[in-house]
């Protein structure tokens, strides 16, 4: 599988599979078809072969009728005029905000405008926290600059000068955190092997510290058979690994499986390896938890049992 596979062309829009959309929302297949058949709350676009594909509109609303149930209403008391009378609501609030951010960004990446760049980003986080810059801005634009990839729209140089300059701000700031703020579980964190990029990696520190965890980040391109003994010495609560790429069938079906059965601890995959190689990821004894940090940490925090 790769990239291309879950990110499908349509005119005017991105289309994603119903396995991507779950691991980004959090909803499993199952309950999504059931909010389809039995609800009418998402509407997917369907492919000659039945296929669901589902549009980042979908996307957003299937993240709204979770927070609606997380509040304690009812699938059943949910309608979809509710779901527009919510996205109206939120627009009037902050009438298109995060796009603005988000253009403004791309347009400065374009322009190899560092200055800009710093303006923006300082912007936003003197509105809101890390964590909702990075889900609503940071994690989009990320995304937006791999399409213009893929598509042929924009150029590698664009992604590398986003990332090195991404790279250098938040480990600024993780750098300087405050350190007496974390006092729970303690996780590992580490890129896959092969993997290079860190950026993502960074993003859960970071969030996971203002969380409340203590972290021990390792970088990027770990040999899975030393994180063990690390994990052990520094008594490890879980080893969180992270990837934008596909593992390889060496990592997927020998390495993580053995760093499962020596680990003694929940192990966790995360990024876009996550999506790429779901069904590996789970045979071997791990997690597969998706791109969104903010569900992966919800779901971390579930499997830690930690509040």
């Amino acid at each position: 599988m790769n990239a291309k596979a879950d990110v499908i062309d349509y005119p005017g829009e991105k289309l994603y599979t119903i396995g991507t959309v779950s691991k980004l929302t959090g909803v499993g297949a199952i309950t999504l078809r059931a909010w389809e058949r039995r609800h009418g709350l998402i509407q997917p676009v369907r492919k000659e072969s039945g296929h669901r594909l589902f549009t980042r509109q979908h996307i957003d609303q299937i993240n709204r009728i979770t927070a609606l149930t997380q509040q304690g209403v009812r699938i059943s008391q949910i309608r979809p005029e509710m779901l527009e009378a919510e996205s109206a609501h939120q627009a009037g609030d902050e009438p298109d905000i995060w796009s603005d951010y988000l253009n403004s960004m791309v347009a400065a990446v374009i322009d190899f405008d560092e200055d800009r760049l710093d303006e923006i980003y300082n912007e936003a986080l003197s509105l809101y926290s890390i964590g909702t810059v990075t889900r609503k801005l940071l994690t989009p634009l990320l995304i937006e600059l791999g399409l213009r990839w893929v598509s042929n729209t924009g150029s590698i140089a664009e992604e590398h000068f986003f990332a090195f300059y991404l790279r250098n701000k938040i480990g600024a700031r993780y750098h300087h955190r405050a350190r007496s703020n974390a006092n729970g579980p303690t996780l590992l964190l580490a890129g896959l092997p092969g993997e290079q990029h860190e950026i993502g990696l960074l993003l859960f520190a970071l969030t996971a510290h203002e969380s409340g965890y203590r972290v021990i980040p390792l970088g990027a391109n770990m040999p899975l058979h030393e994180l063990a003994y690390v994990a052990k010495k520094k008594q490890c609560s879980a080893i969180l690994l992270s990837g934008a790429m596909e593992p390889s069938e060496k990592v997927a079906s020998k390495d993580l499986p053995k760093l499962v059965n020596t680990a003694g601890i929940p192990v966790l995959v995360g990024g876009l390896s996550s999506v790429y190689a779901c069904d590996e990821i789970n045979r071997a004894g791990a997690e597969a938890l998706g791109r969104d940090v903010e569900h992966g940490l919800k779901r971390l925090a579930e499997v830690l049992s930690f509040k």
